[in-house]
């Protein structure tokens, strides 16, 4: 099962270090959020990670540094909802139901769905989904390998991740909590929680 990581939304000092490390552990897929942020500072992060990485990222914003840098791919979401025109290339998008989900998969190399379980980032953000539902969704091929689960995923949830069928879980708040940027500059529990959790993933 894939394993993903979303940035946080603001930029951090150590954080292309963060980032170089998790793929040298194996990271699948790295996904570049960073909304309303200029676009000289995707790009200078971009610089400091290893090109041999960034064939492995997804950028939601500022879709030109996926040509630029040589990226897997963009991602859209209600910020940028479509690709630029003539993009040929890999597409990801967001999904709030199990109806987005089978009508945006189809052109998509994956989807998220989101939030499978509540959310760890972000307040109040509560999914709305039940065993049930996914079960049957699964059961109808529209939770797939091309259906990544994103909210609340942690080593609690990537087993029933892994038992639903889902392709991969999106990773974000589990893991950011364990790195306070403002005042940290030791990130060793991040990177031991991230093999963890690649270790139930795989």
């Amino acid at each position: 099962m894939k394993l993903i990581v979303i940035t946080t939304p603001t930029f951090f000092i150590e954080e292309d270090k963060i980032l170089t490390t998790l793929f040298e552990e194996g990271l699948d897929y790295l996904h570049l959020r960073k909304p309303d942020t200029a676009p000289m500072f995707s790009e200078r992060l971009l610089t400091l990670i290893p090109g041999q990485y960034h064939k492995r990222i997804v950028t939601h914003d500022h879709f030109y540094l996926k040509e630029e840098f040589n990226l897997m791919g963009i991602h859209l979401n209600h910020r940028n909802p479509n690709p630029p025109e003539n993009y040929r290339g890999h597409i990801s998008c967001s999904c709030h139901s199990i109806e987005e989900v089978k009508k945006r998969k189809g052109p998509c190399n994956y989807v998220f769905m989101s939030p499978v379980f509540n959310s760890i980032s972000k307040q109040n953000y509560l999914s709305t989904y039940s065993a049930e539902d996914i079960r049957k969704a699964a059961k109808e091929n529209i939770i797939d390998k091309k259906v990544i689960a994103l909210g609340g995923i942690n080593d609690q949830t990537i087993p029933l991740i892994k038992d639903y069928g889902f392709g991969g879980a999106a990773i974000l708040g589990d893991l950011w909590n364990r790195f306070d940027m403002r005042i940290n500059w030791d990130y060793k529990e991040l990177i031991n929680h991230f093999r963890k959790l690649k270790k139930l993933a795989d």
